[in-house]
């Protein structure tokens, strides 16, 4: 028998995000989709094992981007590469602009909105310490049903404008640590995850906004 405790995380029927509008890719429409994603009348704890294999629901993720203009006026992103022993396997050594994970049972008893800002916050303690004072706002969505992953994970976007650009990482699995500007992460698209991919498209074509 396994000693590996069960992780219940928030998930809302595929559905759902069907009748909201599905779509592909990156949508700023945060109206059109957060009250009725976090809504506890639809939400619901389920087995973390059960749901990564079961695209009839999609796992609610936040999805952080660390972003700090400097008294040049230049915007630079985090970004780090996700080591080899990350628990996602189909992620390992892949390039991110985003920061989150999943939201636990443990983040608040309802599924709500309280919950999952709870989550959200609890995964950037765990991943990355951050100097300074920030305020964050959220920006959008990320669907990607191209591929295994995307298919059973829904992406919140959230930007969080850091006074300082100091960032280090709290894990062992997050590597390569960094602020580096839009133009010098396209030119390097193809080592990202396919979530960071459409960020940094949203980003360079203005539909993703500071």
């Amino acid at each position: 028998m396994s000693t590996i405790p069960q992780e219940d995380v928030l998930v809302v029927p595929r559905v759902l995000f069907e009748k909201a509008g599905a779509f592909q890719g990156f949508c700023g429409d945060t109206a059109a989709y957060l009250p009725l994603l976090l809504d506890p009348a639809h939400t619901s704890w389920r087995p973390r094992a059960s749901v990564e294999e079961d695209p009839s629901f999609k796992q609610l993720i936040p999805y952080c981007l660390l972003s700090h203009r400097g008294p040049d006026g230049v915007v630079k992103y985090f970004a780090y590469t996700r080591g080899g022993g990350q628990s996602e396997a189909r992620l390992r050594a892949k390039r991110s602009v985003g920061i989150g994970g999943h939201i636990s049972s443990t983040d608040g008893e309802y599924g709500n909105d309280t919950s999952y800002d709870a989550g959200m916050r609890r995964e950037l303690d765990e991943e990355v310490a951050i100097v300074g004072t920030w305020k964050a706002r959220c920006a959008g969505l990320i669907n990607d049903d191209s591929n295994a992953v995307g298919s059973v994970h829904l992406g919140i976007v959230h930007i969080l404008e850091l006074d300082q650009p100091a960032v280090s990482s709290r894990e062992s699995e997050l590597v390569e640590c960094g602020f580096e500007t839009l133009e010098a992460l396209l030119a390097a698209r193809e080592r990202f995850e396919t979530w960071s991919q459409i960020t940094l498209d949203a980003l360079a074509a203005g539909t993703l906004r500071l």
